[in-house]
């Protein structure tokens, strides 16, 4: 199976995941918030993980930056534990984290272009960055819209904002796969990496998001 089938046929899990996480919570049960944890969790052991590999090939003169990266981890995951609470939240990031990574990849790839930072992500581009924040930001004003039959204008400059830190999650992990050495944090999702390469663009997004809400 070619790498891009790999990638639509996770993705298409990672849906229904989504999907059965939305039933739950219908029916009262937490479920956004325990699965955001156990995420969390396990994106912190793949990077742990990482480093100690490196560690024993003596690649960790770069510690300070790993550190800072943990402590993103942590406070991604005190993030998610408050968060979590608010189901509809939950579901409005990952529509707009989703739309923006897919509108990124897809445009990027079709318009080409500039690189962004071509020593730390070869295959990011200026285009695909600005196109996945015009679908990010149209992935998130169409929630409000089927959700309330209204336009609320607040989502426009929270689908730009939850787009953008999204991607420069995403070039904080490339950045540190760089330093480590390895093209992904693990294998759990074939085409995709590890869980914390699928999942990069949230550790920007959720500690943000949560000291708006406090």
């Amino acid at each position: 199976m070619s790498e891009t089938k790999k990638r639509i046929l996770i993705a298409g899990i990672i849906v229904l995941v989504v999907a059965l996480i939305a039933v739950l919570e219908h029916f009262g049960i937490n479920a956004a918030r325990y699965a955001g944890i156990i995420l969390t969790v396990v994106m912190m052991y793949e990077f742990a993980r990482a480093v100690m590999r490196a560690q024993s090939q003596n690649r960790v003169q770069n510690w300070i930056k790993y550190a800072l990266f943990g402590l993103l981890l942590v406070l991604m995951l005190l993030a998610v534990n408050k968060v979590g609470q608010k189901p509809w939240i939950i579901l409005l990031l990952f529509i707009t984290i989703c739309s923006a990574d897919i509108g990124a990849w897809l445009f990027g790839r079709i318009i080409g272009g500039d690189k962004m930072w071509k020593n730390i992500s070869e295959h990011k581009t200026w285009a695909g960055q600005i196109s996945g924040i015009i679908c990010g930001t149209f992935a998130s004003i169409m929630y409000g819209l089927l959700g309330t039959d209204t336009f609320l204008p607040q989502l426009l400059w929270i689908g730009i904002s939850v787009s953008l830190l999204s991607q420069y999650g995403d070039l904080t992990a490339s950045y540190i796969k760089r330093k480590l050495e390895i093209k992904d944090f693990g294998t759990a999702l074939p085409g995709h990496g590890g869980f914390l390469d699928r999942f990069d663009g949230w550790i920007y997004v959720l500690p943000i998001i949560w000291f708006v809400m406090l």
